[in-house]
């Protein structure tokens, strides 16, 4: 088998890449050119391929361990490696998952220059983070518009109470005037979320409880931890830091990973964390179901396009005024 260069490995557009994977009790290693990861079973020990070049994120939970020349070939390939808890989510919510990005100089620089250009201004700041709100509804619309797996577990947007819940949250979001506002609307509308699929599925007495023992918060977690594993690929690629959030707060070091997570979260995440969660599901399950749904709906493709149109607005108003 001929070696691959870094440039073949990251033929695939990231945004394009169908892969997203978490492994437990095993041992990620190299082996004749690729990533492998080894289980050890009773009489046997068995390898999987890694298919790297079409890999975004590599989450790796309880049990494992990996080798330096598997996280050179990775980083190689640009997967981002996370290490976590068990399912993905870690023991104390407190802990964010550890991030490992591929160290490139060849990233490109126009994004982060984009972003910088307006981060410092807080009313442009603002305006960027209404820009995420609103997508993110236009995207959960579109979502449960056309997905009809969802519509036969009753998610829709034609339901009145959603429609009253998301013109609320238009008309608040359009008239707040600094992140805070923006974060107690995004509260209310993800309460009523809850309620609405709490109903639909015939979830009775549920509460959010990020540490709790019930399987619709244990997959709400979990999913959600999927979606930062998306983000944060997302903003390596683009070569934005976590650092520079635009609503969940200067003061947390990973905050902008969360903005861009919400784009897709209610949309995806939560109504299958119910779904899966009625159907009593195991977690192996709800984590492909998840996947699947963000490959389907192009989740990937959808954070991209979303940051990149913020992070180049600058540059368009420039032409514009010339």
């Amino acid at each position: 088998m001929k070696n691959l260069s870094p440039s073949d490995l990251k033929a695939i557009l990231h945004s394009k890449r169908a892969n997203l994977y978490y492994l437990e009790y095993c041992r990620v290693m190299q082996k004749d050119g690729r990533v492998l990861y080894l289980t050890e079973q009773k009489k046997e020990n068995l390898y999987f391929n890694i298919p790297i070049a079409n890999t975004t994120v590599l989450l790796l939970g309880n049990g494992t361990s990996i080798t330096q020349a598997a996280v050179r070939m990775l980083a190689q390939a640009g997967v981002l490696i996370g290490f976590c808890s068990g399912g993905g989510t870690p023991l104390y919510m407190g802990n964010e998952v550890e991030w490992l990005t591929p160290q490139s100089e060849y990233r490109p620089t126009e994004y982060l220059q984009g972003w910088m250009s307006f981060w410092f201004d807080e009313s442009k700041r603002l305006a960027a983070a209404k820009h995420f709100q609103q997508a993110r509804i236009e995207f959960l619309h579109k979502v449960w518009s056309k997905d009809k797996d969802l519509k036969a577990e009753g998610f829709t947007t034609d339901d009145s109470g959603i429609k009253q819940a998301l013109q609320r949250f238009d008309e608040r979001m359009t008239t707040a005037t600094k992140p805070s506002d923006l974060l107690l609307t995004e509260a209310q509308l993800t309460k009523a979320l809850y309620k609405f699929a709490a109903n639909a599925t015939k979830t009775s007495g549920f509460t959010r409880q990020h540490q709790s023992t019930d399987k619709a918060n244990d997959f709400l977690n979990h999913g959600n931890y999927l979606a930062y594993g998306l983000a944060a690929c997302t903003l390596w690629v683009l070569g934005i830091p976590h650092s520079f959030a635009v609503m969940h707060g200067k003061t947390r070091r990973g905050a902008l990973v969360f903005d861009i997570a919400d784009l897709i979260k209610d949309a995806i995440v939560l109504p299958w964390a119910f779904i899966c969660a009625k159907e009593n599901a195991t977690e192996q399950e709800f984590r492909q179901q998840v996947l699947q749904a963000f490959t389907d709906n192009k989740a990937l493709d959808f954070m991209f396009d979303q940051v990149k149109e913020i992070a180049l607005q600058g540059e368009r108003e420039e032409q514009t005024n010339d």
